[in-house]
Formats: structure tokens, sequence, C-alpha cells
């Protein structure tokens, strides 16, 4: 046995072992169910328990070290034999209708019941954490969408097979938060647990499938890493992967994945940091219970950094030392854990800190008391990169905008608690904070009902609540955003740096040149910092219509540079401000009709009529964006216990637009629009095939009340300058229309931070019909413009 993976090699022949309802009903707890598979786990495909021949096996131990049992390591073999079930699960699952897929979902309710106690305890015992009650829940509220998903989500189908991947230290709960939605909107599931979540999710699938569930509508694959979940994603007949757990197995997982046209999506839930914010109008005892319940007592998913304000300082330490006294030490996973809480507590002590311990630190042993860092800064070393222990680093601040500064203050954005009795001081700071979920007066309560995400480097995806269903759907009518292919050899380093064609110094100006156009950086009209331009060819490859800037890296970091100033303020505006604003752009766009149409005639070789009706289009298609300005707020869900919640869409940031040959004015326009009509700024590329349409739209962006610098645009090397946006760290999305291999380097580069991506690989033979403006394609663009904050407020 590998003595730090657990991974033992054996050979045992094919078993295929199928357990019926009367079986099932006769186990009384995890033993039983353990011993009847001799505590050794196969693998779940097509409805039934499969141990191949030659396959390594992983063990896995409890708290105390015991053998709990071991679980089969997959192989290409296994993965192909699941996706193929899969296939043939999601035809007969989707085929039920919405009620009887919904009426599934409930019968697993009553199963749950009778099986709770062997799944809570199996949970405990492999420390997957999640009651039954919980998985009860998610249950409950998804089998109500299910019903409904025809009626309440007219125009969306299923994507058909879904891989699910978790890593090691993930909770069973987060991976049934992304499996059941799927289940729920008529998709087959393919699992990859954790080792942790192994044993608890082969166990569900087999009541699953007792419950009623078709064979191959819900299969598992247990592996010993994260290359497993990358096996999974490379099977053709995979449409969409998601992932929960530690950042550093998604990152793995993204770039395993880049090339191969799957979408992939990362919610890293695991380690965050996020502030624990105590105003002075708090209820100070309660906020010191709560943190303490968070920091200390609670299995640790996240980082919890303390800000209490200065006027209650001294207060809250006092009631923190009252609190701590005689708490025990908190047991550390290894010694090197141990290792790694002296270093922080001495660079802390060397900082200036000071210490508030429950009681003194063994001088060795894999233990570590309850400790509050007092004195903590932000860019401290145990503030930025907390160790594995229970430390709780506490900082101080004066103003509600200094607070929410510190909350701000991490690459993080999943979730952060506040503390006060005044509500609208609590509403102000949740708005203010960049992070998916804000629990006032509370903290780490979740709900299905409510969607969670993660914000800046803390998420890709939204789970849970209605908005989290769309991940697992697409619009229909619909075109497929990549194709399935196998990763080509790149040297990601090298992308974008090849020389431009036909560069050419802005300065030469010869009486017969073509016309010269500018690009548009920070409201203005300006040449590149390269100084050169490129020539814009005819339709025909023959002359020379225009020259257009050779923008590159320099031009990106001026246009993001000038989009991150104005788009704080435009994301503030009102809707109804953003909305007049989208209707100045239409009317200027209206008036410029003649000349706009012209580029395009000239650009695309179409003729004035067919350039005219593409102008209309644009023109339409900008009011149906000022119209949705003030439409989709969000909402207040209701919840199972007291209280209210609140579910708000928000801006993404700075968004990059590598923009499509297709119809070049419109689909700029319709990109454009979803964008800033949500609070968003742009930096546009426009095809580098057809630049001058976007180019004399500029014209248009100067005549508008847009603020300056919300709406850049930079001309040339598509590859240069996309490679110019993936390594911006700013930048939250972008969106791209271009080859295979800038497909590619994105994936694989924007993981760190983790951008949110939109693929698509564009074809000579035309790709999506930008005419067209189907509801649920407009709906799908506007939900991919915004992310989702969820604000708890409980009552007494």
């Amino acid at each position: 046995m590998d003595q730090q993976t657990g991974v033992i090699k054996q050979k045992v022949g094919t078993v295929t072992k199928t357990v019926s309802d009367e079986e099932l009903e006769k186990f009384c707890g995890t033993d039983a169910w353990l011993d009847n598979h001799s505590r050794s786990l196969g693998l779940f495909i097509d409805g039934k328990f499969v141990r191949p021949a030659d396959r390594q096996s992983r063990s896995l131990a409890d708290s105390k070290g015991g053998h709990v049992c071991s679980t089969v390591c997959a192989v290409e073999a296994d993965v192909s034999q699941a996706a193929s079930s899969a296939v043939s699960g999601h035809k007969a699952w989707s085929g039920l209708s919405c009620y009887q897929r919904a009426k599934v979902l409930l019968r697993l309710v009553g199963v749950l019941g009778q099986h709770g106690q062997c799944v809570s305890e199996l949970c405990e015992l492999c420390e997957a954490s999640c009651s039954p009650s919980a998985l009860v829940r998610l249950l409950q509220y998804y089998s109500s969408w299910a019903q409904l998903r025809d009626t309440l989500i007219p125009n969306w189908t299923p994507l058909g097979v879904v891989a699910v991947a978790v890593s090691e230290d993930c909770s069973l709960y987060s991976l049934m938060l992304k499996v059941l939605p799927a289940l729920a909107m008529g998709n087959s599931v393919v699992v990859v647990p954790g080792r942790s979540s192994a044993p608890p999710a082969l166990l569900l699938a087999q009541l699953f499938v007792g419950a009623g569930l078709p064979a191959g509508a819900l299969n598992v694959l247990t592996g010993s890493d994260m290359s497993l979940g990358a096996r999974v994603a490379q099977n053709t007949s995979i449409s969409y992967v998601t992932y929960s757990g530690n950042k550093q197995d998604g990152v793995t997982l993204c770039k395993a994945t880049a090339g191969m046209g799957v979408p992939v999506t990362v919610s890293p839930n695991i380690g965050a940091r996020c502030p624990f914010i105590i105003f002075e109008s708090a209820d100070i005892d309660s906020a010191v219970d709560a943190v303490i319940e968070a920091a200390f007592k609670k299995k640790r998913e996240v980082h919890w950094v303390l800000c209490v304000q200065e006027s209650v300082l001294d207060s809250v330490v006092a009631r923190l030392r009252l609190r701590m006294a005689g708490m025990k030490c908190v047991a550390l996973h290894s010694e090197g854990d141990r290792v790694l809480v002296d270093t922080a507590v001495q660079v802390a002590q060397q900082q200036g800190a000071t210490l508030v311990q429950s009681c003194a630190a063994p001088p060795s042993g894999a233990q570590y008391p309850p400790t509050v860092l007092c004195g903590a800064a932000p860019s401290s070393p145990f503030v930025v990169s907390p160790s594995p222990g229970p430390l709780l680093p506490l900082m101080t601040f004066r103003s509600n905008t200094e607070a929410v500064t510190l909350g701000n203050h991490s690459p993080h954005g999943q979730a952060a608690s506040i503390w006060t009795e005044d509500l609208t001081l609590a509403l102000d700071t949740a708005k203010s904070l960049s992070v998916g979920s804000v629990w006032v007066n509370s903290h780490s309560v979740s709900d299905p009902c409510l969607p969670v995400s993660g914000h800046k480097d803390s998420g890709t995806c939204t789970d849970g609540g209605h908005e989290g269903l769309y991940q697992f759907l697409r619009p229909s009518p619909s075109s497929s955003p990549l194709p399935r292919s196998s990763p080509v050899s790149m040297d990601y380093s090298k992308f974008g740096t090849a020389a431009s064609p036909a560069i050419i110094p802005d300065d030469s100006d010869p009486a017969s040149a073509p016309k010269p156009y500018l690009q548009f950086v920070g409201g203005k009209p300006c040449k590149s910092v390269s100084g050169c331009s490129v020539a814009v060819q005819s339709p025909g490859g023959g002359s020379v219509l225009a020259y257009c800037p050779d923008g590159g890296r320099k031009d990106v970091r001026n246009a993001v540079e000038a989009a991150v100033k104005v788009q704080p303020g435009w994301m503030k505006k009102s809707p109804s401000a953003r909305a007049q604003s989208l209707y100045s752009l239409t009317k200027g766009l209206e008036a410029k009709r003649r000349d706009i149409a012209a580029s395009v005639s000239v650009q695309t070789g179409l003729s004035m009529d067919e350039a005219d009706t593409e102008v209309e289009l644009s023109i339409a298609r900008l009011s149906d964006w000022a119209a949705y300005c003030d439409k989709n707020q969000g909402g207040t869900p209701p919840l199972p216990q007291s209280g209210s919640a609140l579910s708000l869409p928000e801006a993404l940031g700075v968004v990059g637009l590598v923009l499509p040959d297709e119809n070049p004015l419109l689909s700029m326009v319709t990109l454009l629009g979803a964008a800033i009509a949500n609070g968003n700024a742009v930096v546009m590329v426009p095809s580098q095939k057809y630049p001058l349409p976007a180019l004399a739209f500029i014209q248009v962006l100067q005549a508008s009340d847009l603020p300056a610098g919300l709406v850049n645009v930079i001309t040339g090397s598509r590859d240069e300058l996309t490679a110019a946006l993936a390594n911006h760290s700013v930048i939250k999305a972008i969106w791209y229309w271009g080859s295979a291999e800038g497909c590619q380097y994105l994936q694989y580069t924007c993981t760190s931070p983790l951008k949110t991506l939109h693929l698509f690989c564009q074809k000579e033979d035309g790709g999506k019909d930008w005419t067209k403006s189907h509801p649920s394609l407009l709906e799908e663009m506007w939900r991919n413009a915004v992310q989702w904050k969820s604000v708890w407020i409980p009552t007494a």
C-alpha cells in the first residue's frame, strides 16, 4: 500500500452486485451496509455495483485511524462504461414527464427517512459532513423544480450527460447541491467524488436507483485523485463538467481539460478567506459567541478574519477571553500542520500581534488551542495565507467605509458575516462587499432556495436557487458553443506573439492612402501605443480599404484602467438611468445609420439594403437591452425558517469581448448591450476580419451619454489581444469567438485568478444566427453578464 495515498494494489474478479429494496431494508446501520460489501466498495455503473478485475483500490480511515472501507480506482474502460450507461440513462430519464421525474425525487425523501441513520453514520465516519435533514430539504426543493421546469423555464432543454467532480475535502452537501439540480432538470450525471464523500455518494446512488431512478441516470466513479475527473471530461459523451472543492484541484481540472471542447465551471468553496465584521451597533455577546462557533467549533471549510470597530475592540477582546477560557485544544491533521501553525503564530508575534488563547499550547503534538491574533494587518502573512489550524486574525477599523475596504481586501469573494442592529448599515455594507453570500447577525447558514455564487476568485458558476438551474440547461434553439476535440500541443507562453501582417507606421500618409481609423480608449479616439497600424483588406482580398491601429498589451492595460475607474459608478446607477443611456445609444445609431450601413457594406461585401437591414436589427437589439435594464432584478425567496432573504444580480466588473466575424455590427451591439445593461464595463476586440463596423460605431459612442471609459475598442491581432485580456488580473470574464487554439489557451490560462469564460469556436461555414432574438437566447446572455449575491436577514 502507498502510505501517502492509501492506494492498494489488488487483483479481484469482476463482480456485479445489485441490492434489492428488501435487502436494503435489513441494513440497520453503516456497519451492516459496509459489511454487506465486505468493506470493499465498487463502482456504481448502470444501476449496480461493479468491481472490475485488476484494479487498484484506495483505503479510507476514520478520524482515529481505523479502517472504514476501500474504494476501487476507476480506469479508462470504467469511464467509457459509465459514460455509455449515462447516455442510455439520459434517454430514459429525460423521456419521463416532469411530473414523473418529480415523483421519483419525492420518493427519495421517504427512502432517506427510512435510511437516514445509515446515511448520517456513514457521513460522520467518513468526515463528509451532511445531515439527512439537509438532504431531505435539497430533495424537496429540487423535486418541485423538476415538476415545474417546463412551466417556469420554457424553451430550455437539458444538456445531456453532466460530470460532477469534487475534491478530497469537499462535503457531501456541496456534491449533492450540484447532482440534484442536474437530475431535476433531466440530465444524467457521472459523479467523481473525493475520498471522504465517496462512500456516502455510493450509498445514495444505490438508494436513488431503489427509489425508481432509471439505471444509468446516476453513476459514481471513484479514483485516487483529480486526474479521474479529467479522464471523465475527455469522454465525448460528457456535455458539461462542474467542480466543487479546493482551488488547487479546480485549477488542475481546468488545465487538464483545456482544449477538450467541454465547458468547465468551478466552485472553490474550500479555504477561502471570509470577513466576520462586528460594528459598534452589534449585540456584542451574540457576535462573540457566533465567531467562536464559526472559527473554532464547526468543521471549517473557510478561514474567518475578524474585523472589529475600534470603539468596541476592548469589549470584544474581553468577551473573547471569557468565552474561550477552558476550551480544549483542537486536533490538527498532522504534525506538519502543527509546524505551520507555530510558524504563523511566531510571525504574528514578531509583527506585534498579541495572543488570546484558551489555554497554553502543548510543546508538541498535532493539536493547538483556539487562538485569536489581535492586531493583525491586512498584509500580514498569516492573514494572506492562513495556516490550517484554529487561528483567528483580528483587525480593526474606524468607519463603515474602512470596514468594507477590509472585507474586500482578499482575492476571495465567497461569503461574509455582518453583525449590527442597524438594518440600513447592514444592507449598505452587504451591497458593497464583493462576496456571494452575506449573513446578517448569523453565519454559515444555507438553503437551496438561495443562490451561492462565488465572486472574484471564488467561483465561475452559480449553485442553488432558481439561478443555479441554468448551468444545467441550454436555450432552445441554441448553437453548440464548442465542438468536442482533442487538445493540441501548444506553447502557452508563445500564444499571440506572432507578428501581425502588413504593419505600417501611422505617420505614413500618402495622398492616395486609404482612410486611417483610431481605436477608442477612455472615451477618446487614439492611436495604438505602438504607433503602428494594420491594413484592412476588401472582402475579395484585393485592395486595402483602411488602416486600423495595431493594439497590444499596453493598449489593453490602458483600457482596463479606464474601465475600472468608471465601472463602480455605472453599476451604482439606477436601472432606469442605465436604460436611458442605452436608449440614447440607440438614437445615436439611428442618426448615423447611413454611415454605419456603408461601413458594413464596404467591409463585408453586402448590398446597401442588406447592410441597412443589419443596422435596423442592431437598433432593435439595443432597444431590447435598454428595456432589460430594469427587469429581472432578483427577489426575496421564501425561507423554511424565520427571517428574510434577498437574491440580487450584480455586475461582473470589467468584461473582455473578443467579437465574432458573423454579422459584425449586430453581434457587437448584442454582446455590448448585454454587458453594459447589467452594470459592467467593456473592453472590446472587434473582428480581425471585419473591424470597420466597430470602428465606425465609435462615433456613436462619442455622441452618447455613456461615461467615458465604459466602452473601449481596441483593434489588432486577435490572438495577441486575447492573451493580454487573459493575463490581466482585473478582468472578470471573457466572451470569446475565435480559434480552437484560442479557446484552449483561455481554458488553460484563466485560472489564477479565475475568469468566467464563454467560448465559441468560430467556423468558416458560420455559427450563431445573430438575427434571431429568441427570448431564451437573450436571457442566456443576460445571465452570463451577472453574478448573484444572497443576503440572509434572520429574525429573533
